[in-house]
């Protein structure tokens, strides 16, 4: 079943444009890669699914328009954002940062310290004592508290230590095995996409340029519009 529709998503940042004719389709439980180099339009076609910036085109989750809402009201139809640059709530404890984004639903806190222990080892502390793994970490399980259908995650791995940045892929891969939930994934790295991704959809200056199965995502297509 269809949980995320967009076609033909345009958007821009006051008079400049940034997303020229975006399309993509997610279903329930899917993970889908979103791909493509640095500035073709990852990001703004996140912002634009999550309500942060004007967009116009077809942009559907499970059947509810989301242009008609705004942010707030569209995460509460089921999205969880996890941000690039992490944003936790530094003055904030882990376990204060958790509960404040808490929704009814099966995360919990306990649940999010089985997924990533040290948050539990670390619940009294204040997120701006955490390392930035720790801190990446605290922003997923943020972001899970919400207990959306579906889950975004804004270059979750990078700038990360190579162990650190194991956890996370590990981490994505039970959530993938373990739950019903639909996850977007931005991030650079192929192969660890490839482990995790039933779909991928490449971005090129805006617009969608090739969408499919992951297996079918050949070196030739990567080299010319994800490799660096």
């Amino acid at each position: 079943m269809t949980l995320l529709e967009v076609g033909n998503l345009t958007a821009s940042y006051g008079p400049v444009p940034a997303l020229f004719g975006v399309d993509l389709t997610l279903d329930e439980g899917q993970v889908m890669a979103l791909m493509g180099r640095n500035g073709m339009g990852k990001s703004t076609t996140v912002k634009a699914i999550c309500r942060m910036i004007t967009s116009s085109g077809r942009l559907r989750l499970d059947g509810h328009d989301l242009h008609a809402l705004p942010s707030h009201r569209a995460a509460r139809l089921g999205i969880g954002l996890v941000p690039e640059g992490r944003r936790c709530f530094r003055d904030l404890t882990v376990s204060e940062n958790l509960l404040a984004a808490a929704r009814p639903g099966q995360w919990t806190e306990a649940r999010v310290a089985t997924l990533f222990p040290r948050l539990g080892e670390r619940r009294g502390q204040r997120a701006a004592s955490l390392s930035g793994g720790e801190q990446q970490m605290l922003a997923i399980g943020r972001a899970l508290m919400t207990n959306p259908r579906l889950l975004i995650l804004d270059e979750a791995t990078e700038g990360l230590a190579p162990l650190v940045r194991q956890e996370i892929w590990t981490a994505i891969a039970r959530l993938r095995r373990d739950t019903g939930m639909a996850i977007l994934l931005i991030d650079k790295s192929v192969r660890e996409l490839a482990q995790v991704a039933d779909t991928a959809v490449v971005l090129a200056r805006g617009k969608t340029v090739w969408s499919g199965p992951m297996a079918d995502l050949t070196p030739d297509i990567t080299a010319r519009y994800v490799g660096v």
